[in-house]
């Protein structure tokens, strides 16, 4: 049975047709009588035959099929052997030369005697079908740059920055430019390639690899099977993908910690707290870092110190911790003897009101004396507060601690004196007063009842401003949460274009 070429039709003679000698030709009668005897030879001859010679045919599965879905015939030439989906893995080497031209540089050829760049020649796929510039050309060359080309982009438009090749990972052109970008800022290891891919996932940049590089270069050096093998677990137990470039800037050893040697068992350790799952994760990306601690050796003598020598109940430990992580991972017989001794000296706290502050608001334990705690207590001295009231304020408000001076305290204090015609020791029973946004809650109910005049006579009661939108609209203004909303929203218009009008 004859098979049918993939090529074009050959215009050669049959191997058996001889071409007499030139000088046989000499009179045009003769040439067209050796046109006509050539023509009735083909027409014998049928449809050509093309041998093993001309075609170096595969044998393929008869099941096989191209990546557009048509099935391949059991013959496939060299020529048309990227047409495969997937290679066997016996196969010759006769097709290396897709290995290497995959993510080559784009050539220029010629076609019709002008040079053209071949990606402009890009096959593409529409509606499932590939449409290609090169479609009409009958030259091979052609055709295999297409497609080449076409593999290429279609990766790149997936958002690729590395193809795939017999399971190895191979860099693109972008990539390997950016690659020589990082060695001129480092000493870039071609073997970090795929790693740098990977991480480049989760949005590092050039920067933060400059960065990895110069706080803990042996990072970069690990294999990439088992930094996605770390990663993906952190990911498991509740880190959002969204957080992992921000935990390997400030902790990039993360990398190198072992899945059951180091990452299970500090997880492991937090849930012994009392840490329920859903929290774990949240905890981790806010202290990194806890992966560097020993769990025995640091982690748990810091618990103990916590519930032993400072007082903290054992069953609030894992509210403490969620609180404030950083606690697990700070000098903490030091940070607590130096604001206890503060507070008891400053203010004359007792033992259990320094307790009571650390376990509503344990960041206490990380702000400065100096720059933090010592300013703001003498700022609440400043508008009349004695000691005694202060301390009333922070054991029932120890976030007041952390409130900035000149953008919160000062201007809720001036608000509450002019505007609410309230005094200071009005504080001392609602220090929630200060927690409260000045923007959103305390100005626009004020406004709103006095608008309605509804507010009532003398110090505008602050317990008015505890309650919830819904609770305030129902118990105070007499009205709809709809109106209530409509006014706060126009109140802040108001006041944005004033400031605009001031700029």
């Amino acid at each position: 049975m004859a098979v049918s070429s993939l090529y074009p039709f050959n215009p050669t003679l049959p191997s058996h047709s001889k071409i007499p000698p030139s000088h046989s030709l000499s009179t045009p009668t003769k040439l067209r009588e050796l046109v006509i005897d050539t023509r009735r030879r083909r027409s014998r001859v049928g449809r050509l035959v093309v041998s093993s010679t001309h075609s170096n045919a595969k044998i393929l599965k008869s099941n096989k099929k191209s990546r557009f879905g048509k099935p391949l015939s059991p013959y496939v030439s060299d020529e048309d052997s990227d047409d495969i989906e997937e290679e066997e893995e016996d196969d010759d080497d006769d097709d290396d030369w897709l290995l290497d031209d995959e993510f080559a540089e784009p050539a220029e050829f010629e076609i019709d005697g002008k040079k053209s760049k071949s990606q402009n020649k890009v096959s593409r796929i529409k509606g499932g079908q590939r449409q290609s510039d090169v479609r009409s050309s009958r030259n091979t060359q052609e055709k295999r740059i297409g497609r080449n080309l076409y593999n290429a982009k279609s990766k790149a438009k997936e958002g690729s920055l590395h193809g795939e090749i017999n399971g190895k990972l191979t860099p693109n052109i972008s990539t390997q430019n950016r690659y020589e970008k990082l060695s001129d800022e480092i000493d870039f290891d071609k073997k970090w390639i795929p790693l740098v891919d990977y991480l480049s996932t989760f949005g590092l940049k050039d920067s933060d690899f400059i960065q990895m590089y110069e706080r803990h270069m042996p990072c970069l050096q690990i294999n990439v099977y088992s930094a996605k093998e770390r990663l993906e677990y952190l990911m498991s137990i509740g880190v959002k993908q969204r957080d992992i470039r921000r935990m390997l800037l400030r902790q990039p050893q993360i990398l190198q910690y072992t899945v059951e040697n180091n990452l299970k068992s500090h997880v492991s350790f937090l849930s012994s707290l009392g840490i329920p799952n859903s929290r774990i994760g949240q905890i981790i990306a806010a202290t990194p870092s806890l992966f560097s601690y020993s769990v025995e050796n640091s982690l748990k003598p810091t618990v103990r110190y916590l519930v032993e020598e400072v007082g903290i109940n054992e069953k609030s430990l894992g509210k403490v911790v969620q609180l404030s992580p950083q606690i697990l991972v700070q000098r903490i017989d030091v940070s607590w003897n130096m604001r206890y001794m503060f507070l008891s000296k400053e203010l004359g706290a007792s033992r259990d009101n320094v307790v009571k502050m650390v376990m509503k608001h344990p960041q206490l334990l990380h702000y400065s004396i100096d720059d933090g705690l010592l300013p703001r207590i003498k700022f609440l001295r400043s508008i009349g507060m004695s000691n005694s009231d202060i301390l009333k304020v922070l054991t029932s408000l120890t976030q007041v601690l952390s409130l900035s001076l000149e953008d919160n305290l000062k201007p809720k204090y001036i608000y509450l004196i002019n505007e609410l015609r309230n005094e200071v020791h009005s504080l001392t029973k609602y220090p929630m007063y200060f927690s409260l946004s000045l923007d959103q809650r305390i100005r626009p109910r004020h406004r709103f009842l006095v608008s309605l005049k509804k507010a009532p006579k003398g110090p505008f009661p602050l317990s008015s401003f505890v309650p919830t939108d819904e609770n305030f609209c129902d118990k105070w203004a007499g009205t709809s949460l709809d109106k209530y909303l409509a006014f706060r929203q126009q109140l802040q218009l108001t006041k944005f274009a004033r400031k605009y009008e001031r700029q």
